[in-house]
Parts: C-alpha cells; structure tokens; sequence
C-alpha cells in the first residue's frame, strides 16, 4: 500500500513548493526567543526568521524544548484515525532524543491502530540533509514504494549524506550543549570561523577554523568540490541563518562549478537556528 503521509521534523528544512506540492507534514517543535514562547509549523515565513536572527544579534536567548512520547502520540493519531500510515523523518538521534521518543510512540500505538504504523527514521541529520531525504521518499513514493520499502531505501543512502557549515559564534552550540566549552572558546576568537561537519553517528564535530567569512566560505565550497557525487543526487541545500549575501555567493560558485546541480535556497528553521546564532551557512548534499 502506497497511500501513507511523509512527515518530517520541523526542525529540518525543505523548500516550500516541494511541501506543500508533496502535502509534507510536520511535526511542531517549541521555541522561546527571550521570553516569548513559539511553535514552529515547519517552512517558516522569511519575514518571521529574519525578525528571529535580529532577535538574537540584539541578544535575546533562544531556546528549545523536546518532544514527549505523549506529544507524538497525539499528533500521530490524526492521520491513523484516518487509517494513514506515516513515515517520519527525525532530527538525528546523535543531536536529539526525538528518534527515542518517536519510537516510543509508535510503539505504544501499534494496539489501538492496528491497521497503520508510525514509521521513525533515524535522518543521522539535520536541516536540510533532513529535506533531502525526504524529497528522495517522495520521489520513492510516487514510484509505488511501499511505506517499508521506502524506509530501506532511504536508509541506503544516509550513508552519503555531508554536512558541512560554518558558524560566527560556537558559544551557541555550547550553550545548547552540542559542543564542548573549550571547542567554544577557541572558535570565539576575533573573527575566526568554525567550521562543523555532521559526522557518520549524526553528531556534531568541529573540524577546522578559518579567519573570517571569506576563507569559510572558500571551505565550504572546497568540501562541495571534494565530495559532491551527481551520481546519488544532483539537490544541494544551502541553509543560512540570515546571511543571505554569504549563501548566494556560494550558490554561484556552485552553479558554475557544477551546472547540473539543482540548489535549493532556505533559511534556517529557528529550532536548529536556536543553536547556531545567526550568520550561518550550510552546505548539504549527497557525496562519494
């Protein structure tokens, strides 16, 4: 059976028209920016995640809170009522406990829904390595996968997927508990930028320092160059957390570099954003 919903963290970054053509959905995740509690639906308005980075270069703190195993119970049932299967994709378990608590959730309502199941995926990823698989399941879909055989495909190629951004402040990161406070601590020096890849368990690992955005960026592009296999996938996604001017000169370099690639432009989702600080750049892609 093919007619199952494909849903994802909010968490995770996709480009609109594919949402919204492929009827995505997604799981709403709290925030807070200073003191104001918010909830993010998924493919924020830019008006919204810009007045968001603002917010954070002005210094309001921003925060996130997990998700309960009873909190995916509830918004699962909607669609098992209905007799819909889902396949979700999760922000990585190396990152957060979402996957645990999906899992959790899908167990406890295999009794009462016989007849469907919630499937988890363990992405090992984040952002828009997120949107990536689940535009490969929805190709997988459409190509008459069943729920089960989509997750074993998309499964096969976690494997390839790279990450690799750059970050103004690792203090962010510390403050989230992602990285290390002396990683912090070298990384906040004048002007040098981090550069962080998602490595092969789905964590976060501080692989190199440039001195400012220009060589970062050089870096970024370089890893692309290396490691970028049109044969997985051609998508691409560069992510930022409102610094637009960085994100479309690496597009470029990347559209020349290889002209086949199909870029897809987003800004970052504010639960991943509450964490990196604004000024970040992302480059996401499936590699050899």
């Amino acid at each position: 059976m093919n007619d199952y919903i494909i849903c994802m963290d909010a968490s995770g970054d996709i480009i609109r028209e594919a949402a919204v053509e492929n009827e995505i959905q997604f799981v709403p995740m709290e925030y807070s920016i200073g003191e104001e509690m918010r909830t993010s639906r998924g493919c924020e308005s830019e008006e919204l995640l810009k007045a968001f980075y603002d917010g954070q270069r002005g210094g309001d703190l921003t925060k996130t809170s997990q998700i309960s195993p009873y909190m995916y119970e509830e918004y699962f049932k909607q669609f098992l009522e209905h007799g819909k299967s889902i396949l979700y994709f999760c922000l990585s378990s190396g990152l957060s406990s979402t996957y645990q608590s999906a899992m959790l959730a899908a167990e406890a309502l295999k009794e009462d829904y016989p007849d469907a199941e919630v499937v988890p995926v363990d992405t090992l990823a984040a952002t828009g390595g997120i949107g990536l698989l689940v535009e490969k399941a929805v190709e997988n879909r459409k190509n008459g996968m069943s729920i089960r055989e989509n997750l074993e495909s998309v499964r096969a190629v976690i494997p390839r997927l790279r990450h690799y951004f750059m970050v103004q402040d690792l203090m962010y990161l510390k403050r989230g508990g992602r990285v290390s406070a002396a990683t912090a601590i070298v990384g906040s020096a004048l002007n040098i930028k981090p550069i962080l890849i998602v490595n092969e368990e789905g964590k976060l690992v501080n692989v190199d320092k440039k001195r400012g955005n220009k060589a970062a960026m050089s870096s970024l592009f370089a890893s692309f160059k290396e490691n970028y296999d049109p044969n997985v996938d051609t998508r691409i996604y560069i992510c930022d957390s409102d610094a637009p001017e960085l994100a479309q000169g690496l597009a470029e370099k990347i559209k020349e570099a290889a002209p086949g690639a199909a870029i897809r432009r987003t800004m970052l989702s504010p639960i991943i954003g509450a964490h990196t600080g604004p000024g970040m750049v992302a480059v996401i892609l499936f590699g050899k």
